[in-house]
Formats: C-alpha cells, sequence, structure tokens
C-alpha cells in the first residue's frame, strides 16, 4: 500500500473525501517529522512509538577501495511496534 492508497483507505473508513484523506495523512506525517526534528518522539498506544536512534560515530570502510574512513554520529528515525500491532500481524 503506497501514500496515496493510505489516504483513501482512511477516507473510505471515516466518511471523508479523498482529499481530505490525503490532508490527514499529510498532517500525520508533518507532524511526526515535527516532533522527531524536534527532539521528541510520538507514542500510540497499541500501535508503536517513533523516535529518534542515535548511531555513534565510527569507523566504515570505503566499498569500492577498501579504504577505512571515519564515518560521523548521526540520527535515524526508529519505529517501535506496539504489543496489540504485533499481535494484530501475527495472528
Amino acid at each position: 500500500m503506497n501514500k496515496s492508497e493510505l489516504a483513501e483507505a482512511v477516507a473510505a473508513k471515516v466518511g471523508m473525501t479523498k482529499a481530505q484523506g490525503v490532508e490527514v495523512v499529510n498532517a500525520f506525517v508533518s507532524v511526526v517529522e515535527d516532533t522527531l526534528a524536534g527532539g521528541g518522539e510520538v507514542r500510540i498506544p497499541g500501535f508503536g512509538s517513533f523516535s529518534v536512534a542515535h548511531r555513534a560515530a565510527g569507523k566504515a570502510r570505503n566499498p569500492r577501495t577498501g579504504e577505512l574512513v571515519d564515518r560521523p554520529a548521526s540520527k535515524r528515525p526508529k519505529f517501535k511496534a506496539g504489543k496489540s500491532f504485533k499481535d494484530c500481524v501475527n495472528n
């Protein structure tokens, strides 16, 4: 399922137009992005949580040359599924 299909499914589920469904999906994505960019976390009980994972600096190898290079510290978005969501997928 892609973003437009998700928006269409949301719209059908709650009885709104597809355009309104697109707005809802875009707003959700925007809020999650803004919250994570600000260092926050988004928790949806039963579904899961979105957070920022910090990756320490280290060494990496250039696959073309084999040269060892420094890898800077970075942040990555992370999603951890909640118990209800995991149970739904596994049953």
